[in-house]
């Protein structure tokens, strides 16, 4: 595990890399200050390990992966800065540091949360992405798909409009695919998509994405209902206070836990198909259930 964490280490600082360079072009902009404060602000980059690790598989340039790497990691800090304002979740702690809207304020927190979304698909269909035309048609299409209504967007909706509210562990499972299983999607298909795969061999691809992001919602709710805060860097406890609807609440911390470790291995057995070049996908996996924020 030590071997992992310094690899997802040197991924992080090369898509840091890569982004502080972009942003530094952008200079004298006025939202570029809360942008990087969000955007660098101490996350471990997992999911661009996720994208890194899958590409590996396929032989795909590690170099031509960084970029795509960044630009989910601008949709993913956008969708954090968003998800803590008071309107959502209403949190002021984000990797044990002031929310971006504590530290500056709230209309600053949305632009420079939309200004990261924007800053995706600039990056996808800048000319230094070396790839077809046609490549980068399909990432950007299918990022913004998942990034949606009809995925993270979708699911931040219903996550917080069934607060509160009894429904079924089926319908937190498909809340928390959307909510969460989109993006890690994206970061898996991007390989079939870059390799041109057809539509099948690229839905192997989705469907192990979703299911390894349901997989880290999962952990996260876990963390949460028995987590510390300071390791967690953000308040844990708040899923029950909110009337969050997670497999936690309906099932029980042991039961989910069971649920969780079955969906590892469920996991795990689909990407060990792929051969020996797949044992970095699956450190990534075993590392989802171990870590403690």
């Amino acid at each position: 595990m030590h071997n992992f964490l310094d690899r997802l280490d040197t991924i992080a600082k090369d898509v840091n890399i890569f982004l502080n360079k972009l942003l530094l072009k952008k200079k004298k902009k006025h939202l570029n200050t809360p942008m990087k404060y969000s955007i660098f602000s101490g996350g471990k980059r997992f999911r661009s390990g996720i994208i890194i690790n899958t590409g590996k598989i396929f032989n795909i340039n590690y170099k031509k992966l960084i970029p795509i790497a960044a630009a989910v990691e601008c949709i993913h800090s956008y969708s954090l800065i968003h998800d803590d304002l008071p309107a959502m979740d209403n949190d002021d702690l984000r990797r044990g540091k002031l929310a971006t809207h504590k530290k500056f304020n709230e209309f600053t927190a949305i632009l420079a949360g939309n200004s990261l979304l924007t800053l995706a698909f600039e990056i996808l269909s800048s000319k230094s992405l070396k790839f077809s035309s046609r490549i980068k048609n399909e990432l950007i299409f299918t990022l913004s798909a998942y990034s949606g209504a009809s995925g993270l967007a979708g699911g931040q909706y219903y996550d917080i409009t069934f607060e509160n509210k009894n429904i079924s562990k089926k319908k937190i499972i498909e809340i928390q695919k959307n909510k969460t299983g989109k993006l890690f999607a994206f970061c898996c298909e991007s390989a079939g998509i870059i390799k041109q795969y057809n539509l099948n061999e690229r839905n192997k691809l989705k469907s192990l994405g979703l299911n390894i992001g349901l997989l880290f919602q999962i952990a996260d709710d876990l963390i949460d209902f028995k987590g510390n805060s300071k390791i967690a860097g953000k308040q844990t406890k708040k899923d029950k206070k909110k009337g969050k609807q997670t497999l936690v609440k309906i099932l029980g911390y042991k039961e989910t836990l069971k649920l969780a470790k079955r969906l590892e291995k469920k996991i795990n057995n689909e990407v060990k198909k792929y051969g020996i070049k797949s044992n970095d996908l699956i450190q990534s996996i075993e590392f989802i259930l171990k870590r403690k924020f």
